[in-house]
């Protein structure tokens, strides 16, 4: 069965990590891509595989952090596939990592720019398309740091992210009733670049009751329910991908 049969999904931070591993997962499930990240030759070869999968994709260079970007997202699913039925808002930075009261002022709100304030400019520019589509899913990939605990020298990380928390419940009050569902996707620490090196993974992994970080399909996995119609009535919530982690208070001994 296909999840996202002929539906145009949105996915900003596309060339790696999680959201190159939603496109594949979408597409597998039938849905028609808009890709999204500032690294075109990366993008580009997405954008190549989604094809090669036999899939629809266009791809958008662009920083998340600028309206221009979002606008152009929309326009490019409004002029290819006619709609806008989805958008999974994932793209985010992790950035200088220090003690909160160590963290230059330029640098915290660089993270609150990119990591939320991007959260409201896709809505200024998603929500208003897929009202004329006839409504839709947005998820927004926020992260257990910050919302279940704190990590040392991830204080302005944790505030960008909390605030995503914010957004969905306040889109769910504004919109369910138009059609339009809002929900932010919590993951634990996750295989990616972002993650760090090996040594830091390893600790990470120390973190999760089930021994482990996550891979990024794992993630696309959860993103895609709530994106389908399995996820009909879920909106305004935080849902947990993060292998337990938000039931533990230390590092597990293992």
């Amino acid at each position: 069965m296909k999840l996202l049969e002929n539906r145009s999904i949105i996915i900003t931070g596309a060339s790696t990590g999680i959201g190159r591993a939603a496109a594949l997962l979408f597409a597998r499930h039938g849905a028609r891509l808009v890709l999204n990240a500032r690294n075109g030759e990366r993008l580009d070869a997405v954008c190549a595989e989604v094809a090669a999968m036999g899939g629809e994709a266009q791809s958008v260079m662009g920083d998340i952090a600028d309206a221009a970007t979002h606008k152009a997202c929309v326009a490019a699913a409004m002029d290819a596939y006619g709609a806008l039925d989805g958008a999974f808002n994932n793209a985010a930075m992790v950035g200088p990592m220090a003690p909160l009261a160590e963290v230059a002022p330029a640098d915290f709100v660089e993270f609150v720019r990119t990591n939320l304030c991007s959260a409201h400019l896709a809505v200024h520019a998603q929500v208003p398309a897929m009202l004329k589509s006839g409504g839709g899913a947005l998820v927004f990939t926020s992260s257990f740091v910050g919302n279940s605990c704190g990590l040392p020298a991830m204080g302005a990380y944790a505030t960008s992210k909390v605030g995503l928390s914010g957004i969905v419940k306040s889109l769910a009050a504004d919109y369910a009733h138009m059609g339009i569902r809002a929900n932010a996707l919590l993951p634990g620490g996750t295989n990616t670049a972002m993650a760090g090196d090996a040594v830091q993974k390893e600790w990470a992994a120390g973190l999760h009751p089930l021994r482990c970080i996550a891979q990024p399909e794992e993630i696309a996995q959860a993103a895609l329910f709530l994106l389908s119609d399995m996820a009909s009535f879920v909106t305004g919530s935080n849902l947990w991908a993060d292998g337990g982690a938000s039931v533990t208070k230390v590092q597990a001994p293992w």
